[in-house]
């Protein structure tokens, strides 16, 4: 199990419990049921790079600690 920093910019800081085997769409599911948000409006990035939604946190290298932009569509 790791813990994920999403930060939205604009005061939002949400932490997400996942495992590194679920895929970035599972993520965005985990994380709308925390903010109340509808999972296919959120974009999750790191730098310039948008995760894909069929890839899984392991395959991106996210771990434990890790923090990541959140965008919303």
């Amino acid at each position: 199990m790791i813990e994920i920093v999403c930060n939205d910019r604009v005061g939002r800081k949400v932490r997400v419990k996942a495992l590194p085997d679920d895929t970035i769409g599972d993520f965005k599911k985990l994380l709308a049921a925390q903010i109340g948000t509808d999972p296919t409006k959120i974009i999750l990035k790191k730098g310039y790079t948008v995760y894909k939604d069929h890839i899984t946190l392991a395959d991106y290298e996210i771990h434990n600690g890790m923090n990541l932009e959140l965008y919303y569509a």
